[in-house]
């Protein structure tokens, strides 16, 4: 059978509207309701958390980019308040996910000794007595924040900048050890973004937590296939990437789906890393006239390999570049309009001035005449979001001048 052929702009439009970018935000008389944030949730699957908090939080900036100034406490009550909608796991990286898709992820936890890295793999047999201790606390006063129980192990293991990984102390690294396999999980987050570690029986609703477990294969097909739904037409790199699987279990599982009738295989002009697959329910709009700007977390931009070979843009995350050797800037945003990537802009929440910076903006490849207005229009948006009340464009790049005028 011949398969189904495709031009390179009708994959980019079913991408896009697989991940609900291919029209503009809607005009809303009222902020964003939980219903709108969960219909994100949906789409996605899976919001990755990040650390770096230079512009605003990685989890928090998908939703923005798809419905708009949302009030970002619908997330911490999502996952923070039961009956819990999301449930911090290792996912794509550290991620909120459903909590049916965190119990896809069992087969995960129970593999640690292969699928975590090896400082925590080896948490039982070189830290099993504050392993023991670390279950008592968490038993009987979680929830609790890393800094709260290393309280109980400072006196025998000091906080140390030099010891462990990520300057994680005793305490912290047996938290991650019991958060990989799933014995504990987040209650929420502070105020300073620390996890409040609990019991995950006491997180996860009580009929998710009851279910039968699933085998493993059938697992890494359900998490594929999410994959698959969320970014509608891609490659098994991008599928498998999606949650982290690898490859070979992946590919069993794409076989699975397209003998099931879930994905169809499609030939795409243009595209040439290898074969690909549309999911069934994918669908292709006439145009794409979305407007967005997308963080380097975003699950549009999960896997570069697809970003480059549908938006023919090369876009790398450069935070642990040194300044000297970066190309696009310290933390950088493609920028969205209708179905390319036309500018990249390094941004900056300068919250003591009030200020988003933009530290530089450059034209990538497809850039189009309009891209200068309609981002400059973008970045009020996300200013006047993140509680900002100016945008100030630096020099750098070749789009900093024009837009520089623009934001005015």
């Amino acid at each position: 059978m011949t398969a189904e052929r495709l031009s390179l702009s009708q994959a980019r439009r079913i991408a896009l509207r697989a991940q609900g970018l291919d029209a503009p935000r809607p005009l809303r008389g009222a902020p964003p309701t939980m219903r709108q944030f969960q219909q994100v949730v949906d789409r996605l699957g899976v919001l990755q958390i990040d650390s770096v908090n230079v512009l605003a939080r990685a989890h928090l900036m998908p939703t923005f980019s798809r419905i708009g100034a949302y009030d970002t406490s619908l997330l911490d009550a999502a996952a923070g308040r039961a009956p819990r909608r999301l449930v911090e796991t290792w996912a794509h990286m550290a991620s909120f996910v459903p909590p049916e898709t965190y119990r896809l992820l069992d087969w995960r936890r129970r593999a640690y000794r292969s699928e975590a890295w090896g400082s925590i793999a080896e948490v039982p047999l070189k830290r099993a007595p504050v392993l023991a201790e670390v279950r008592e606390i968490i038993a009987s006063r979680g929830p609790v924040t890393a800094r709260e129980v290393q309280e109980s192990f400072e006196a025998d293991h000091p906080t140390t900048r030099t010891e462990w990984g990520w300057n994680w102390t005793v305490a912290k690294r047996v938290l991650e050890f019991l958060f990989f396999t799933g014995e504990v999980t987040s209650a929420g987050r502070n105020g300073a973004f620390e996890r409040r570690y609990d019991l995950t029986s006491r997180v996860i609703p009580p009929d998710v937590l009851a279910a039968a477990e699933t085998p493993e294969a059938d697992c890494v097909r359900a998490l594929v296939e999410i994959g698959a739904r969320a970014h509608g037409i891609g490659t098994l790199r991008s599928f498998a990437d999606y949650f982290r699987v690898k490859q070979a279990p992946a590919a069993r599982a794409v076989a699975e789906l397209v003998e099931e009738g879930k994905l169809v295989e499609v030939t795409v002009d243009g595209w040439d890393e290898g074969r690909v697959w549309r999911h069934r329910d994918a669908s292709l709009p006439r145009r794409a006239t979305g407007r967005a700007l997308l963080n380097p977390f975003d699950p549009l931009v999960f896997e570069r390999r697809r970003v480059e070979a549908l938006f023919g843009l090369r876009y790398r995350i450069e935070i642990y570049v040194p300044e000297p050797q970066r190309v696009w800037g310290y933390y950088v945003l493609p920028f969205l309009l209708g179905e390319s990537l036309p500018a990249l802009v390094d941004l900056k929440a300068d919250r003591q001035a009030g200020v988003l910076r933009v530290q530089a903006a450059h034209r990538s490849p497809g850039s189009q005449a309009h891209v200068v207005e309609e981002l400059a229009t973008e970045l009020h948006e996300l200013a006047a979001w993140l509680g900002l009340g100016e945008v100030v464009v630096a020099d750098r790049g070749d789009l900093a001048a024009p837009l520089k005028a623009a934001v005015r």
